[in-house]
This record gives structure tokens, sequence and C-alpha cells, in this order.
């Protein structure tokens, strides 16, 4: 496939930069679509469908969350040439209980798998889930960032996925024959709770970071007091749900089934992170530190 140039949507995100990344070190050559990337798609905008899909012989598939755009798009793909499609899923669409969805996000999710299953191309899907990367780049940044993490999560642990694993098996299904027809369940080797994640954080950057756990209802409170609207702070307490009741504590085999090795440990994404600059870091110091 790597005559025809490989279609990335959610180029910009974090999984899809890193599969733009890896494909581009490969010397493959891709095309980056996103609202503000390389190549303007908008989910939105059928009217830029077309141009992102021409010629294109492998898609990696992130859809919008909540939309049902997914169906058409993959029809149109299908008429456009596209023998391969590698789509972003997610953990816990196959259970009815596991997030409130008021939003419509699983059952968006599970139309879509349902639209790459009869495509009648080539097919995998990647169901991570929860990212390692909430605590650098999304949901927690900024409150790790902050030294404290105040969340509605309990004790609730979760098998964080390094979204470095993620893109590694996305291009592989993208490049690679043997993953027609799977769907890869991604997780970490192990679960932390949250006091763990940011323990381990704390010692990756040498400064203290620490876990606040909230009940519920102060945490919408303490959102909406920032000036979050009260059903956005509430959403928002939704989607910690699944964590705090300890839904995705349980380990995945698909880095394995994928890739042949074993996923990224927390501890790694950490020092990692740490080491690119990803948070701050206290600084050495010779002598006793006095400040």
């Amino acid at each position: 496939m790597a005559e025809q140039p490989i279609l990335v949507t959610g180029a910009t995100g974090k999984s899809g930069r890193r599969v733009v990344r890896r494909l581009r070190a490969a010397g493959l050559p891709v095309r980056a679509a996103a609202r503000g990337g390389e190549h303007v798609f908008d989910w939105t905008d059928r009217g830029t469908w077309d141009a992102a899909l021409e010629g294109v012989g492998a898609v990696y598939l992130v859809q919008l969350d909540g939309t049902r755009l997914v169906r058409p798009f993959v029809e149109r793909a299908v008429r456009h040439g596209v023998r391969r499609i590698v789509l972003a899923s997610g953990r816990g669409i196959d259970d009815p209980g596991y997030v409130r969805d008021d939003a419509g996000v699983l059952e968006a999710l599970r139309d879509a798998e349902a639209a790459v299953r009869g495509s009648g191309v080539e097919w995998t899907i990647s169901r991570p889930g929860w990212f390692a990367q909430n605590f650098s780049e999304g949901f927690f940044a900024d409150a790790v960032r902050s030294g404290e993490l105040r969340l509605p999560a309990g004790d609730g642990a979760a098998s964080y996925i390094d979204a470095e694993d993620i893109a590694a098996v996305v291009v592989a299904a993208l490049t690679e024959d043997g993953h027609a027809g799977r769907v890869y369940e991604l997780s970490g080797p192990a679960a932390l709770t949250p006091a763990e994640a940011v323990a381990t954080i704390s010692e990756a950057t040498g400064r203290s970071v620490r876990y606040v756990p909230l009940p519920v209802e102060d945490y919408v409170a303490e959102l909406v007091r920032q000036g979050v609207a009260a059903a956005d702070a509430r959403a928002f307490a939704d989607v910690v749900e699944p964590l705090r009741e300890g839904r995705d504590a349980y380990v995945s085999d698909g880095v394995w089934r994928a890739l042949g090795r074993a996923p990224r440990t927390f501890a790694e994404f950490a020092r990692d992170t740490a080491a690119a600059g990803g948070w701050p870091v206290r600084p050495a110091t010779i002598g006793p530190d006095r400040t």
C-alpha cells in the first residue's frame, strides 16, 4: 500500500499525530487531515471528504464524538477505492452500563464499528482504554502541572495505555498483512489508581503531585465555581465514572496480539514525558536545597 497515500484523520490528535510521525519515519506517503492540519478535513463539512480520499489506499478513522458520520464516510471511501480501514473505537463499547451516554458517544461508536465491518474492505478496529497521555496532554494535564489532581475517581484503577502503543498498533494494521478482521482492545500492562499514577509522575519529575479524591457533587460544584457550565461539569463527572468504578482496571492483550511485545508501562511513559519536558521537572542542585 506504500504506492498510495495513507489518510490519517484526526491528524493533530493524540493518536493521529503519532501515527503520522511513525508512517513518515518509515518513508510512507501520508495525508495528514484535520480541520487545522496540513490537509483541511472537517467531519461536519462533507465538501472536504472527496479531496481527502482521492487516490488513498488506506485510512485511519478517528471519528467526531457523538456523530454518525463514519457510515457515510466509509461508503464514500469504498467508492474512491480505499482498500483498508483502521477505526479508532473505544473500550466499554459492548457494555451498555459502562458510562452514562447522554451524548450518544457509545451508540455512535457501535454504528461506526458496524459500518467498517460491513464495508467489504479490509478492516481493523482499535479499542484503547484510558490514555496515559491524559496526564500530560489531556483531561488531567493542567491539574498535574499544578501539583494537585482533584477528581471524583475514588480508588478506581485503570490500565492506562500509552498513545505510542496505540499508534504502533494502528501503523501495523495500516501497513502490514495479518490484521484484517481483528479487534484490538488496548491497555497497559497493569492497572493503577490515580494516587499511584501521580506518585509515578512525582518520581519521574522530582516534584510532588498529589491526588485528592472528591465526592461527585463537590467536584461538580468546584467546576461550576470555576466558570464551567453546570451541564458540562456534570458531563465531566460522568466521564470519570468508569474510572471510579474500576471498569477499566482489566488488562487487555491487544498490544501483544498486534505487535508481539508487551505494552509500555506507565512508569516508562512518565519517565519519557518528563525527559521531553512534558511536565516541570525539579532542577538538580549542588549541596542542600534551600528553596
